[in-house]
């Protein structure tokens, strides 16, 4: 039987018929097992042609003392035999596993430490009481790498595990850093709500405060002083009123001194306490006062309460509620960037040890590919091979090459992708140049999926930040429909106050009084009117004229009218109540209306999101389980292509195969190694991916965002709110400057 040749000769074209007929002989050639071919190709070595032309036929073995010129080749490496200290001619072993039950002593998490910085409370009055008034010193954000990027370059390497990726990611990340700040604006909006004032909100918040027109409180006292000091000349045109007398009618000069203090503070019940003490010292030129100079004193406290809108502790704490949640809601979306984050940076290092591993797949079949085109050169040369087949093994070479760049410009590309990652300034001069050495690979790792599906929704539910986020907003949608809803009532205030007054100054000691003749009586014709006295004697009739005979001034001042104030000498009550009411009430009904269906609509989506969630966990749960399989297939069909490869370089060395035949296995080879890196990637990106759809990504990787709940001690971290590296909150940033 004659063997159909594979290729035609460079001289003598074929047939379509015959190129036909060899396709399908040739299909039928790889159907047997590789024992039979072997046999069958030996046969027909045996009963072949020794004619010049067939000998010169690519598909034909060469002559028995031309086939052990076909030198070895180099064998590809599997993935599992391109591990570091390991023998490349050692048989395939078992690969470590890169997830395992963990460490007998877990290591101590890395914390992100945000319920540490608190900026919650104002600083505190004392000991010094102008520590309020100032300005809480908050240090520049830090734009330098974390100096631990520095102590893992060694000889211009950053050798790193996926463990020390992650916690450099953790302390570079721009983003993280960025959403840092949200749980410390939320902190201000609590301080701010306990002071009676609007919160700013913060980003994924959808309700920053209450929309409810609500009567204003201010929970913070406030405290008013005011001094006044007033000279004054009056022109007088009627002097009798004005209590000049009618002498030396120039005018009337007073000087008043007013020095008043109003405490005022709100409480949470709707309920307002304003204390008033007014006092204020005159003197006069007008003698028609009782005390000159004076001291008038008051003391009024009053109290209102309101009765409808604006009464009781949850409508006046709305705003404080809402602030609250929003903290917690602060701590979910830092949650969900950290995990972000860390999800992100695994699928990148995993990225990178596949573009490592494929460049070294790459090299492989670069390497097997030159040993092929070099030795069928030096065949055509001494007339053992057609050129054809030269021209064949390199464009394979050329091809070769080009994956080979093509992988180098992957691997340079997800370099720099995890170099931005893990670094705040990838620029930086100690690490610009420095090429990235992940030390750990891929491995199927142990079974994390819930034994359900349903079983991975409920601790999806449960442990997701951005499901919980959404329901913090449905909680305060809540709390602001509800305000709305008792805003809608008339605004009644009961006010009750009490006012004691009192009155001092300096005034004559009077002991008695002296009487003398004053202005003569006249009669109609002006003329002084005269009486007999008792001896007949007429006399002028003279008005009195009375004056007090005075010892001395009394002095009271200041204390007499406190005295007066406290001993409730002259008191003042007043009750009342007043009612407004607003006719149609539109605005308050549009507000109302406006929350209700706020709350209707974030409902809505969280509805929504709770379904896109439902579909997250499942797309990661199967992609889980299908890239496991996937692993699986993949490893045994690199096997069995192995197999073949080593094969057909024996036939080959043997002269019962083709450089055609090689560089095809050598390619399904290098396709399987391939393929088996990628699943081997895809797998631990999908498990990463499925830890994230669930929100256990934190917990595997042993990261907190609060250290305070875990009693550790957090790493150095360049985060605004430390002194000396020590984390404080705002109360202590004043206490080491009053120390200082």
């Amino acid at each position: 039987m004659k063997l159909l040749r594979l290729t035609a000769k460079p001289s003598t074209p074929r047939p379509f018929a015959d190129r036909t007929a060899h396709r399908d002989h040739a299909r039928f050639l790889r159907q047997p097992a590789r024992s039979l071919a072997a046999a069958l190709l030996a046969g027909l070595l045996a009963g072949g042609s020794g004619s010049p032309a067939f000998a010169q036929d690519p598909g034909q073995s060469p002559p028995p003392q031309e086939q052990q010129e076909h030198p070895p080749l180099p064998t590809p490496q599997s993935p599992e035999q391109n591990r570091p200290d390991q023998d490349p001619n050692a048989a395939t072993q078992a690969p470590k596993p890169a997830y395992g039950t963990g460490p007998t002593s877990p290591p101590i998490p890395v914390s992100l430490g945000v319920s540490k910085y608190s900026y919650r409370r104002a600083p505190r009055p004392f000991p010094n009481l102008l520590n309020p008034y100032r300005q809480v010193s908050i240090p520049e954000f830090g734009t330098s790498n974390s100096p631990r990027v520095d102590q893992l370059i060694h000889d211009g390497k950053l050798e790193i595990t996926l463990q020390d990726a992650v916690e450099l990611a953790l302390e570079n990340s721009l983003d993280i850093a960025v959403a840092r700040y949200n749980p410390w604006f939320a902190d201000t909006d609590i301080m701010a709500a306990e002071a009676g004032g609007l919160p700013q909100g913060i980003s994924g918040a959808e309700i920053r405060f209450s929309t409810a027109n609500v009567p204003f409180l201010s929970y913070d006292p406030t405290l008013t002083t005011s001094v006044f000091f007033d000279d004054r000349s009056t022109p007088i045109n009627n002097p009798f009123i004005s209590g000049t007398g009618t002498a030396g009618a120039t005018g009337l000069v007073s000087h008043t001194s007013q020095y008043n203090s109003v405490y005022t503070q709100g409480f949470s019940s709707g309920t307002t306490l304003t204390a008033t003490w007014d006092n204020s010292r005159s003197s006069s030129s007008s003698a028609a006062n009782f005390f000159n100079p004076s001291v008038a004193s008051s003391l009024t406290i009053s109290f209102q309460q309101q009765l409808l809108n604006g009464f009781g502790f949850f409508q006046n704490r709305r705003n404080i509620l809402i602030a609250k949640n929003n903290r917690k809601l602060a701590d979910y979306a830092f949650e969900q960037q950290a995990i972000t984050t860390v999800t992100n940076t695994i699928n990148a290092y995993w990225e990178l040890v596949y573009a490592r591993e494929n460049v070294k797949v790459q090299e492989q079949a670069v390497t097997v590919s030159s040993k092929l085109f070099g030795d069928n050169k030096k065949q055509l040369e001494i007339g053992t091979m057609a050129p054809l087949d030269v021209t064949r093994a390199e464009s394979e070479l050329a091809t070769d090459r080009q994956n080979l760049i093509v992988a180098q410009t992957v691997k340079l590309t997800d370099e720099q992708i995890l170099k931005n990652v893990i670094s705040k300034d990838p620029l930086s001069p100690t690490l610009i140049n420095v090429e990235i050495v992940p030390v750990d690979h891929p491995n199927p790792p142990e079974a994390v999926e819930a034994g359900t599906f349903e079983d991975a929704i409920k601790e999806a539910f449960i442990k997701r930040p951005d499901l919980l986020e959404q329901a913090l907003n449905v909680k305060n949608a809540a709390i602001d429909s509800r305000a709305t809803r008792q805003a809608l009532l008339p605004t009644a205030t009961l006010t009750a106050q009490y006012e004691s007054q009192a009155l001092a100054g300096n005034s004559p000691i009077i002991t008695g009084s002296n009487t003398t003749a004053g202005t003569a009586i006249v009669g109609a014709n002006g003329q002084p009117v005269t009486v007999l006295d008792m001896n007949g004697v007429p006399v002028e009739v003279f008005e009195p004229n009375t004056a007090a005979v005075t010892n001395g001034v009394a002095h009271q001042g200041f204390g007499n009218a406190q005295s007066q104030i406290f001993h409730n000498q002259f008191p003042d009550y007043l009750i009342g109540v007043n009612l407004q009411i607003p006719i149609r009430n539109r605005a308050a009904q549009a507000t109302n209306q406006r929350a209700v269906l706020t709350q209707r609509q974030i409902e809505a989506q969280f509805l929504q999101l709770k379904n896109a969630a439902l579909l997250d966990v499942r797309n990661a749960y199967i992609a889980l389980t299908q890239d496991r399989a996937q692993v699986q297939a993949a490893s045994k069909a690199r096997e069995l292509q192995q197999e073949t490869f080593n094969a057909e370089q024996k036939r080959y060395q043997l002269g019962a195969s083709t450089v055609y035949n090689v560089i095809l296995t050598q390619r399904d080879l290098i396709t399987a190694q391939g393929a088996e890196l990628r699943a081997l990637a895809n797998l631990v990106e999908a498990k990463a991916n499925y830890e994230r759809a669930v929100g256990r990504t934190l917990e595997v990787n042993r990261v907190t965002i609060a250290d305070a709940k875990h009693g550790q001690i957090e790493r150095e971290t360049l985060i605004p709110g430390t002194i000396n590296g020590q984390v404080v909150g705002t109360d202590k940033i004043f206490a080491g400057e009053g120390q200082r």
